[in-house]
């Protein structure tokens, strides 16, 4: 594959890899640090495969990951090299989002998902748009969330992007727990997305020690 996918691509099983705190959206890369023996199983299986995809998902709680969320998102494999221990630095892009139907039972140490995809077609077209993106407020909360959060999200780098980019990148990248990261993952559009994301900032920035007041 070269990385477009329609729906008739997409395989009706992939593994799957929860991780806490962590959601892919379409489009946007993902750096992994694999070095979990089962994951590295995972991974080596992967870049036999042909389509190279495999699904980020959360865990319902964090401490285990027997339990997921019903949605996730597939990424294919576009970057890999190993560590001199024997780590996998690889890296993800995001194709589309998925509903979780089931696990699949099997021989391999991780778990494999039966997917369906259809709910999230629309995440294999073109870059989103979003009309009403206000790109200057929204940089100017997202530098003042970052100062508070001691993060360097790149913003720099971001402020000339495209709308979908500096959102998706952002509601990945940002400090916000696991149900509101998969908020943000399950969001329809990507102007509800940037809209709850503008409330999560806003909400850690009311909390904070100097208790900004936005306009």
């Amino acid at each position: 594959m070269d990385g477009k996918y329609t729906l008739a691509d997409l395989p009706e099983e992939i593994p799957l890899f929860p991780l806490s705190g962590v959601i892919l959206l379409p489009r946007i890369h993902l750096p992994l640090n694999i070095f979990e023996p089962r994951y590295l199983v995972m991974f080596d299986d992967l870049l036999k495969s042909s389509s190279r995809l495999v699904g980020i998902i959360q865990p319902v709680s964090e401490a285990d990951d027997d339990g997921l969320h019903q949605v996730g998102c597939a990424g294919r494999l576009t970057g890999f090299s190993e560590s001199s221990d024997g780590r996998y630095l690889v890296a993800l892009t995001g194709v589309a989002r998925f509903r979780l139907e089931g696990i699949q039972s099997g021989f391999t140490p991780y778990k494999k998902g039966r997917i369906e995809w259809s709910e999230f077609e629309a995440d294999l077209g073109e870059a989103e748009s979003d009309r009403s993106f206000d790109r200057e407020h929204f940089i100017g909360l997202l530098f003042k969330f970052m100062n508070l959060s001691d993060g360097d999200y790149g913003v720099g780098k971001l402020q000339s992007v495209d709308a979908e980019t500096i959102v998706n990148t952002m509601a990945m990248a940002a400090r916000f727990d696991s149900n509101e990261k998969q908020a943000l993952l399950e969001s329809r559009t990507l102007r509800e997305r940037r809209e709850a994301l503008e409330i999560l900032m806003r909400m850690a920035i009311g909390k904070g020690p100097h208790q900004q007041t936005l306009q």
